[in-house]
């Protein structure tokens, strides 16, 4: 008998409580600067180029396969515009495949992938190919959300 009156009272203390459930499509909590999402490419707005040399890395390294990467030549390097010999032609990632685990960030020696707070990708097979343009746009917006200036800033390695 007692244990029935400890059970009511703890379901009427419960039951005054604010809601802690949030309704997802309508209301959503915000994201932790840190949180990992998927993705994204950089771009190089003083040179006007993408940073990802297109050298096949993050592909190689990536444990999904998601990833697929073919690099030129850089138009501005023969000019003398730019310092990067070659750059990126095809960047694609399939998004249903990425497991977000960052390993590409990692490896990636010219730091031209980010983890972006993007994760609201739901959809079929050819919608979840993320192309060039989506990854740079992603890439953009994550930086326009978090306050950072577009651009290439140097990790903090101490």
């Amino acid at each position: 008998m007692l244990g029935v009156l400890k059970g009511l009272v703890t379901t009427w203390k419960t039951h005054w409580r604010a809601p802690v459930t949030v309704q997802y499509p309508d209301e959503r909590l915000p994201l932790q600067p840190r949180y990992m999402g998927f993705p994204g490419l950089m771009w190089d707005a003083e040179h006007d180029e993408p940073f990802c040399t297109g050298c096949q890395v993050c592909m190689r390294y990536c444990p999904t396969g998601c990833m697929f990467v073919e690099m030129k030549d850089n138009p501005k390097f023969a000019t003398g515009e730019s310092k990067r010999r070659k750059i990126v032609a095809d960047f694609t990632i399939n998004l249903s495949r990425c497991i977000s685990c960052s390993i590409c960030v990692e490896v990636c020696n010219f730091e031209a992938i980010e983890m972006t707070h993007h994760h609201e990708r739901a959809g079929y097979y050819p919608d979840q190919v993320a192309g060039l343009p989506t990854l740079f746009q992603m890439s953009a917006d994550h930086r326009a959300g978090v306050g950072q200036k577009p651009g290439h800033e140097t990790r903090n390695l101490l």
